[in-house]
C-alpha cells in the first residue's frame, strides 16, 4: 500500500491490529476480581479491558479499587501464551499493514511479556521495523516521549511527516504531542463507547486510509 505524505507510519496494537476473542477479557478480569474479592459484570470487565478515554481509571475509582491493586491482579492472572492464543489480527490490518513502504513502527501499551508471544505467535514481528511498549520508564501515551522512542528506533526521530494510527484517544494525543498527524480507528461504535475521538483522520477500517 503506497503512502504518499508519510515517511513513516506507527501503529498502537490492541484495538488497532490486533483484538481478542471477546470471553477472554471475562474470564481474565472475573480471575482479577478474584484476587480483589469482588465481582465485576461483562460491561465492566470490557470497561476494564479496553479503558477507552480514561473509562478504566474512572471504574475503578467508582467501585473503590486502587488501580496499583488492579494491575498488580492483572498481571498476576494473565498467562501470556492463553492471550496470544486469544488474540487475532483485524482482516484490514493483515492486508494494509505488511503492505505499506515505509519504516513502520509499533507503540502499545501493552507489556513486553505480553506483547512479545502475540508478536511470534501471530507471526506479524516483521511487520513492524520497531516496537516499543509504554512503561514508566518510557512514558504512557499520550505523553509523546514512547512515541519519540520509536521513532529514534526507526531513525526518523528528526522527520515529522508520520501519522500514528490507534483506536484511543490516548493514541490521537500521542501523535499529536510529538508532532505527527493521528488516524483514529472506530472498532466500536462511537454510540457504545460513550464519545467521539476526533483526528486527523477517522476511519472504520484502516483499508479505509487513502491518504
Amino acid at each position: 500500500m503506497s503512502s504518499p505524505g508519510y515517511d513513516f507510519w506507527l501503529f498502537d496494537l490492541d484495538g488497532t491490529v490486533v483484538d481478542v476473542d471477546p470471553s477472554y477479557p471475562r474470564e481474565v478480569v472475573a480471575a482479577v476480581g478474584d484476587r480483589l474479592g469482588r465481582e465485576f459484570t461483562d460491561s465492566q470487565a470490557e470497561t476494564l479491558w479496553y479503558g477507552v478515554g480514561g473509562a478504566r481509571e474512572a471504574l475503578l475509582d467508582s467501585v473503590g479499587v486502587d488501580p496499583e491493586a488492579f494491575w498488580d491482579a492483572f498481571h498476576s492472572v494473565e498467562d501470556p501464551a492463553a492471550r496470544a492464543r486469544a488474540t487475532y489480527v483485524y482482516d484490514d490490518a493483515e492486508r494494509v499493514v505488511p503492505a505499506l513502504d515505509g519504516p513502520t513502527g509499533l507503540v502499545t501499551h501493552c507489556q513486553p511479556f505480553l506483547t512479545n508471544p502475540v508478536l511470534d505467535m501471530l507471526d506479524i514481528r516483521d511487520w513492524f521495523d520497531a516496537v516499543v511498549c509504554c512503561t514508566d520508564e518510557t512514558g504512557w501515551k499520550p505523553d509523546p516521549a514512547p512515541v519519540e522512542d520509536v521513532m529514534a528506533d526507526l531513525g526518523v526521530a528528526d522527520d515529522r511527516e508520520g501519522v500514528l494510527v490507534g483506536d484511543d484517544p490516548a493514541d490521537v494525543g500521542a501523535a499529536w504531542n510529538a508532532g505527527l498527524d493521528a488516524a483514529h480507528v472506530r472498532r466500536v461504535d462511537p454510540g457504545a463507547r460513550g464519545q467521539c475521538v476526533l483526528g486527523d483522520h477517522r476511519v472504520d477500517r484502516l483499508d479505509e486510509l487513502r491518504l
